[in-house]
């Protein structure tokens, strides 16, 4: 297959929808298949990429991590022509989104795309946020659905939520996969003995973006909690940077611990798996993920987890089997959860992180890029008997003015959906 995937987040920009595509189109290549990427420019991009095509862009949008792509030229769109691509794989509802509608439309081929994000939960981007702009958001994700050929959830809680919110585009629910391999083999004593973390002190880690929608306050305080439980034992390793990074570390300044708490800002490759390998256990607070990829790749160091109940973390984590599932959104559960977790014996900490392990085995980027190419291949086989057929240029002049239509009319109708809503709740 020749699959081209739209993105507006990709390398060197550190993320789950970059790791995500990257992941993905890896696996792909090595199974034979021909993967281009198009995503935007990026501050400290490779100089010479291959099978990257790269859009202006704006950067650090808003004071966030993202670029903002600009209209894409039409030399871009020439060379996805001259690619002949088989299907389009958009990973966003907006921005290059839109782009890969209107490519997949201008080239007769079928359109995948998918949901990664809780949009809604990420409106504090955006100048003017409101619950109009959050309502907005998200009935713009559910109509844009709808345009497309086929919709992969990560996860089974990603796919009811979809078809509540009136998604009726077929839905497969695939994973991204992670390599277990690669954070199984970390080496945690080195990076204990590098960041000098006592060997017997106990660790409650944690890695990703350090943002509003990621719950870090939260997690900050519950922590602050399980260090105060035993000071002497209890400690914190926070892998990532981001907006609440700064808050964070005031909450535990404040309350007086801050040398149990360590801060090691992002961290890729081989540190990032000795961070995992350093951890006793993962602590997870965050209610808007699509999908657990940092818990699987905490499980498949032996890390048990500690997570709320949330989309994400509901489908990887097991009670009481590979770690623990908060029901409670409240700091004071959290909090005994993870002494809880602190004061088990190593037998029961070996249990846990071996069947932590077999969690992370199932969900490996080999399972999950097979069900992918499935996917595709049965929307191409849905789609066979239109490409079979010689192109009409006035039939291919309507389609593409119907579907520009279509992606104005998705807009208008989220938008009227949101206002409405707003007047709905103005009146009750």
């Amino acid at each position: 297959m020749n699959i081209v995937m739209v993105t507006n987040t990709y390398l060197p920009h550190v993320g789950g929808v970059a790791n995500s595509v990257h992941a993905f189109a890896e696996a792909y290549r090595q199974r034979g298949h021909t993967v281009t990427v198009m995503a935007p420019e990026f501050e400290n991009m490779p100089e010479s990429e291959s099978d990257v095509i790269r859009v202006p862009a704006i950067q650090n949008f808003n004071g966030s991590d993202f670029s903002i792509s600009l209209p894409v030229t039409p030399m871009v769109t020439r060379k996805v022509k001259a690619l002949q691509p088989d299907l389009i794989h958009s990973h966003h509802p907006f921005l290059l989104g839109d782009t890969a509608l209107r490519m997949a439309t201008a080239l007769g081929k079928p359109l995948v795309f998918t949901y990664h994000t809780m949009y809604e939960h990420y409106t504090h981007y955006v100048p003017a946020d409101s619950p109009t702009i959050r309502r907005f958001a998200k009935q713009l994700a559910t109509e844009y659905c709808n345009l497309c050929d086929h919709v992969v959830a990560p996860s089974e809680s990603v796919r009811d939520l979809l078809r509540e919110r009136g998604v009726e585009t077929p839905v497969s629910v695939v994973p991204t996969g992670i390599d277990p391999d690669r954070f199984a083999g970390g080496d945690g004593a080195a990076f204990r003995a590098q960041w000098e973390i006592p060997r017997n002190r106990i660790v409650a880690g944690h890695v990703g973006r350090l943002a509003p929608e990621k719950n870090g306050v939260f997690l900050a305080n519950a922590l602050v909690g399980f260090i105060r439980a035993n000071p002497e034992r209890h400690g914190a390793l926070i892998v990532g940077s981001g907006a609440s990074e700064r808050d964070m570390r005031r909450i535990f300044e404040l309350a007086g611990v801050s040398d149990r708490a360590l801060f090691t800002g992002k961290l890729t490759g081989r540190d990032l798996a000795n961070a995992y390998r350093a951890m006793d256990f993962f602590a997870f607070a965050s209610t808007t993920e699509t999908q657990g990829m940092v818990l699987a790749e905490a499980m498949a160091a032996g890390n048990p987890v500690v997570a709320l109940d949330a989309p994400g973390a509901r489908e990887i984590v097991h009670d009481k089997k590979n770690g623990r599932l908060v029901m409670s959104q409240e700091i004071g559960p959290f909090l005994d959860v993870l002494v809880w977790m602190a004061e088990r014996t190593s037998n029961e900490m070996k249990a846990l992180r071996e069947e932590a392990r077999r969690t992370a085995k199932g969900v490996s980027i080999d399972h999950c890029a097979d069900a992918a190419l499935d996917v595709y291949e049965s929307v191409l086989a849905r789609a066979g008997v239109a490409r079979m057929r010689e192109p009409d240029p006035w039939e291919t002049m309507r389609t593409r003015l119907h579907r520009e239509w279509e992606i104005w009319s998705e807009r208008f109708s989220a938008l009227e959906t949101a206002l409405t809503d707003e007047e709905d709740e103005k009146k009750g």
